[in-house]
């Protein structure tokens, strides 16, 4: 090989890597259809070491920003071409309800994990914020024993740790309940049967790929699982992660001393069946606190199939999304141009509506509703933790903006609120779709400095409130 040719095949090979990690155009990247993955915290040099554990209630003596200073800020954002030819944007005095700056705000866009937001006010709104999910055993009769599904996929597989969301109840514990009760009734042989009926329709979304399922990004939809499904402690899923319970249940309870003869089968559990034990997630604001931190798709999905059993909407994909829309409909928002295909925002068949997301933020920030308040309060700080622990560091967002990211490819958004430097809270989002594919990163930068420049502001109308 030349010299010259040597120097060609490194050009050419340094040029594919960045190309592939989007950096330069081309037609190569390592974008996947999925949201965000859980980044490690990175907080910026100066900044608090800690997120806040709440967010103040709106303030009714700062001042508004003008709505030319905000058009102002935004004419860069919006005309630049780095998040698409025609991004939708919203901003909304939470206080007031008024809005202040918008673009295209009622326009249907691909919103990718912004979806979560939802998701997770109508499981709020559906149950309130201390509803536990319950994972029970009954007796099925004839010498069986049935492990009830209940919508909990955060079990542990031993022990459970009230300290904690992931593993807060275990099927140990569980165990022991059910052998202590059989005990009792003299009973020291059965057969474990599973009742994973409570979700029904496909196992898999429209446009959830094979990448999706191999990234452990999803996963067949189960109503109960170890983990949220991991296997061994890694992110890659199970491909049935009811019957790895039900398995784990049947060696939990032999080891604690009741003989269990043959394989799990899977059957409803009779009506009226008389309880044997249980055991109770933890409450569902720390569930929702856990999914948009760490934009977990599948407790995503949870949550929309979980409204839908709520409000009498079958247990589905399309059920979820169904119930997700009626519900925010019922608490007197805008559901207009929004459908769901899904409620992680992982399928690129979900289409929002900026009106709907910042409407959403708004109302579980303005106090009328309580049940809503600790999603407001879970979502990831800039420059501090979740998804943008990374992002928004160093800036006048570093700690002034809570918000719900969203990537997928030729999809970027960011929905949340922020404190302007004169103390106005104010809800947002941002939503961008087909941008050029491989640049994802640039469109990402051009929101982050957009509502930098909002956390900024000191832009009210010197002539007004």
């Amino acid at each position: 090989m030349t010299v010259l040719s040597a120097f060609l095949v490194l050009l050419l090979g340094g040029y594919a890597a960045l190309d592939a990690n989007d950096v330069v155009p081309g037609v190569l990247t390592r974008d996947a259809p999925w949201p965000d993955p859980e980044p490690f915290p990175q907080v910026a040099a100066g900044a608090p070491a800690a997120a806040p554990d709440s967010v103040p209630g709106p303030s009714t003596d700062a001042p508004i920003p003008s709505t030319e200073a905000l058009a102002d800020l935004s004419s860069t954002l919006v005309s630049s071409g780095d998040v698409g030819p025609a991004p939708g944007l919203l901003v909304t005095d939470v206080l007031t309800g008024e809005d202040l700056y918008g673009a295209r705000v009622s326009e249907s866009y691909v919103p990718a994990s912004s979806v979560k937001l939802l998701a997770g006010v109508a499981a709020l709104a559906s149950y309130g914020d201390q509803h536990r999910f319950t994972t029970s055993v009954v007796d099925a009769g004839d010498g069986v024993v049935t492990l009830v599904a209940g919508g909990d996929l955060t079990l542990a597989e031993g022990e459970g740790d009230p300290d904690q969301v992931i593993g807060h109840a275990g099927l140990a514990d569980l165990a022991a309940e059910v052998a202590e009760e059989l005990d009792a009734q003299g009973r020291s042989e059965v057969q474990v049967a599973l009742d994973d009926t409570l979700f029904t329709g496909p196992a898999l979304a429209p446009r959830w790929g094979d990448v999706d399922i191999s990234g452990g990004w999803a996963m067949p939809m189960a109503p109960v699982a170890v983990d949220v499904g991991r296997r061994d402690g890694t992110n890659v899923r199970s491909s049935d992660a009811a019957m790895d319970a039900a398995e784990m249940f049947a060696d939990a309870l032999a080891a604690a001393g009741i003989s269990v003869t043959g394989d799990v089968s899977r059957a409803a559990a009779p009506e009226g069946a008389a309880a044997l034990g249980a055991v109770e997630s933890a409450p569902l604001r720390d569930l929702v606190a856990y999914t948009l931190q760490h934009s977990e798709n599948i407790l995503s999905e949870v949550l929309g199939r979980m409204t839908a059993v709520a409000t009498g909407h079958e247990a589905s994909f399309d059920g979820a999304g169904e119930a997700v829309i009626s519900v925010l409909d019922e608490l007197g928002l805008d559901p207009s141009g929004s459908s769901l295909a899904d409620t992680s925002g992982l399928s690129s068949e979900s289409v929002l509506t900026p009106r709907l997301l910042t409407d959403a933020v708004r109302l579980a920030s303005d106090g009328s509703h309580p049940e809503l308040r600790s999603l407001v309060d879970a979502l990831p700080v800039g420059g501090l933790e979740g998804t943008l622990a990374s992002r928004l560091t160093d800036t006048e967002a570093t700690g002034s903006v809570r918000a719900k990211t969203g990537t997928l490819p030729q999809v970027v958004a960011l929905s949340g609120i922020v404190t302007t430097a004169e103390g106005r809270l104010l809800a947002f989002t941002v939503l961008a779709n087909d941008f050029p594919r491989g640049t994802a990163y640039t469109a990402r930068i051009a929101v982050d400095e957009w509502i930098s420049g909002v956390a900024a502001c000191g832009c009210s109308d010197p002539g007004g409130a």
